[in-house]
């Protein structure tokens, strides 16, 4: 009996060890996956010292200091210091998202506990338990995945990030991170994007607003649920004054004050969006130093643009092109470009590179033929080579080889003046100028000049008479006539154009600074005299419609197949080209430079010139003299002689004799007539 009785308790006891074993079994699995689970999640933790370098907007400056535009990959952010944030709107996000931010150490129980009972009393998500050093964790750090690994390396993070910063960087971090909604992350954005100021700036209701976001930038944005967000707004000024930040008649006043919201279709740039301008930078920066400069480094870009002067571009060009037909790519044509720079800084104040949203910008990529609007290089070497606006050149039948250089009427006007010749636009001598003084003096006095696209090598180059007329191998854009041109604007001084002045770091360091660079590549003199010779060209030729009622030079070009047309002028302080043309090279319907780009350029102009007036054209000691020549035309001579034998015939058949004192009623046209004479050709 005895044996029998001891066996059912071994049986037990066996049992029990084999229970205990299993269960000490399951809890070494478990704690061994845990402590697996917990070094994987470690080893996984990113570096907490990478916070101090978010990702930066780059932002680009007019020559005034005023906000062109940021430039950003992902994320436009700003980036701001905390000492230029107002104290209330440090409250604000306390308030509104941590109230025991200063008491923690990344992780609150407390504020776990009091979120947990909130959501369970109103059964649903009434408030989040993150810290504000969490969420700095979560936003800078991690994804948005709602999993255990990454709300335990969240805390972990935030553990980390609280021993190694202060409360303060802590806070400067978090502000700077988040995301406001409308694409703006960090507070400065936000500031920019919601009320059109910097974030120091910012009146309690607004500072209560902007805190009230991050808890669903979309569903509060004042831009797109303005009810929505400001209930929201009054449940942070509610807070504030709960804990003692403010009154509560503090907080029902911000409460009712008005927030000064921006408009979404707010410029703020006076209508000016510079796109081309703003892409033509980008490239400029992009080659020097790295995309992730401008897209992630937050630079400060110092420009030479003119946002008034910009404004008027992008206005004249828009009133003025006419419309043929929409293209393949959605763009209307014919298009067209302006570009204006000071010549004599090189400053580039308007740039406009079309009209549309593609990304090929006229007004620097685009090679046309310049057509007559390369006549003044043939001319300036002329005077170079001591000719004169009165020395006689005769437009007769020319033969060069198989070619026949023709005038725009298919006529011929004999012996005339360089003046005469150059404000009429007439070809033929242009072309007989050019054999005289030689196409290869011609040539190089354009390129130093500015004309960057002469072809010199090959079988096919530009050192041949077409180019006299503007038929180049390559074809030139508007940025180098507009350069090219404003040498003779500057006195002969060739000055690089600049479009950037400077460029600061996000630290406060210059990367770069520019400043003018002058040469002087043709004499004062010759600069003046073809000067005064293209005053005449607007005042009685081809350019009168680009007349803007002060003193200014400027010359018409258009091809012969009518695919390209420009104005090309300056002010003593503006150099300017327009150019339009169709991008599948198709013709303008007979449209030429004297009529809608001279229209475009004096529409630009009359606003621009009154920004950067000028006065007269400055003559050198001792070229008044000769600058003033070849106004009278020998064939106006011969035409005056034969009216007045005329004249003295009539006057004998009537018996009414005249005293030779009387004058004729054709004079000599002044340097400053009013308009053009009477006759003149419109047309280029």
């Amino acid at each position: 009996m005895k044996h029998s009785s001891t066996r059912p308790r071994t049986r037990r006891n066996k049992s029990r060890r084999s229970l205990w074993l299993g269960l000490i079994i399951v809890l070494i699995i478990v704690l061994g996956a845990g402590c697996g689970f917990l070094g994987a999640t470690i080893n996984n933790l990113p570096e907490v010292d990478q916070s101090h370098r978010p990702e930066a907007s780059s932002q680009v400056f007019d020559i005034n200091g005023r906000l062109i535009a940021t430039i950003h990959a992902e994320q436009n952010r700003l980036p701001v210091p905390i000492d230029q944030v107002p104290q209330t709107l440090q409250d604000a996000f306390i308030a509104a998202e941590d109230i025991r931010f200063y008491d923690h150490y990344g992780i609150d129980p407390r504020g776990i506990l009091r979120a947990l009972w909130a959501n369970i009393s109103s059964q649903g998500v009434a408030q989040g338990g993150s810290t504000i050093t969490q969420q700095l964790a979560r936003n800078a750090f991690l994804t948005q995945d709602r999993t255990i690994s990454r709300k335990l390396q969240e805390a972990i993070l935030a553990l980390e990030i609280e021993r190694e910063y202060s409360k303060r960087e802590i806070l400067e971090m978090y502000m700077n991170q988040i995301y406001f909604g409308q694409g703006a992350y960090g507070i400065q954005t936000a500031s920019h994007v919601y009320f059109g100021k910097d974030v120091s700036e910012l009146t309690l209701a607004q500072a209560a607003m902007l805190a009230g976001l991050p808890q669903s930038p979309n569903y509060y944005s004042p831009l797109t649920n303005l009810e929505a967000a400001q209930t929201r707004q009054r449940t942070v000024l509610n807070q504030m004054a709960k804990y003692g930040f403010i009154t509560q008649d503090e907080a029902d006043a911000a409460a009712a004050a008005d927030l000064g919201l921006r408009g979404r279709g707010d410029a703020g740039d006076d209508g000016a969006s510079a796109s081309y301008f703003i892409s033509y930078i980008e490239q400029l920066i992009s080659d020097k130093y790295d995309a992730e400069a401008l897209y992630k480094e937050g630079l400060k870009i110092y420009t030479t643009l003119d946002l008034d002067v910009q404004a008027a571009a992008e206005r004249a060009l828009r009133a003025h092109l006419p419309d043929f037909y929409t293209d393949e790519n959605g763009l209307q044509q014919p298009q067209g470009a302006i570009i204006a720079l000071n010549p004599h800084t090189g400053h580039i104040l308007a740039m406009v590179g079309g009209r549309g949203t593609d990304h090929f910008n006229r007004a620097t990529q685009a090679l046309r033929q310049p057509g007559s609007a390369f006549k003044p290089f043939v001319y300036v070497t002329a005077i170079e080579k001591g000719m004169t606006p009165g020395t006689i050149i005769d437009d007769s039948p020319l033969k060069i080889g198989d070619w026949s250089p023709q005038n725009y009427g298919r006529n011929f006007s004999g012996k005339m003046t360089l003046r005469y010749a150059l404000m009429h636009s007439v070809n033929v001598p242009a072309v007989k100028l050019a054999q005289e003084v030689g196409m290869h003096n011609i040539l190089a006095n354009a390129e130093n000049m500015g004309i960057s696209t002469i072809v010199h090598d090959g079988a096919v180059n530009d050192n041949n008479l077409a180019v006299a007329l503007g038929g180049m191998t390559q074809g030139v854009t508007p940025l180098d006539m507009a350069s090219a041109y404003g040498v003779l604007a500057n006195g002969g001084v060739r000055v690089q154009p600049i479009a950037i002045l400077r460029i600061i770091d996000r630290n406060g360091n210059i990367l770069e600074e520019n400043e003018s660079k002058e040469t002087q590549v043709i004499s004062e003199k010759a600069a003046y005299i073809t000067t005064n010779m293209l005053e005449s060209a607007v005042l009685q030729g081809t350019g009168g419609n680009a007349y803007i009622g002060q003193p200014m030079a400027g010359k018409t070009g258009t091809t012969d197949d009518t695919k390209d047309a420009w104005f090309v002028g300056y002010t003593p302080e503006i150099s300017a080209a327009v150019w339009i043309g169709d991008d599948f090279d198709g013709d303008l319907q007979g449209l030429t430079g004297g009529t809608v780009p001279a229209a475009i350029w004096r529409d630009f102009m009359s606003t621009a010139a009154g920004i950067y007036p000028g006065g007269n054209f400055i003559a050198p000691a001792g070229v008044a003299g000769i600058a003033a020549e070849g106004f009278q035309n020998p064939k106006d001579d011969k035409d005056k002689d034969k009216d007045k034998d005329k004249k003295k015939d009539k006057d004998k058949s009537d018996g009414a004799g005249k005293t030779s004192g009387d004058t004729d009623s054709d004079s000599t046209t002044s340097e400053r007539a009013p308009g053009r004479v009477k006759g003149a050709p419109a047309e280029d």
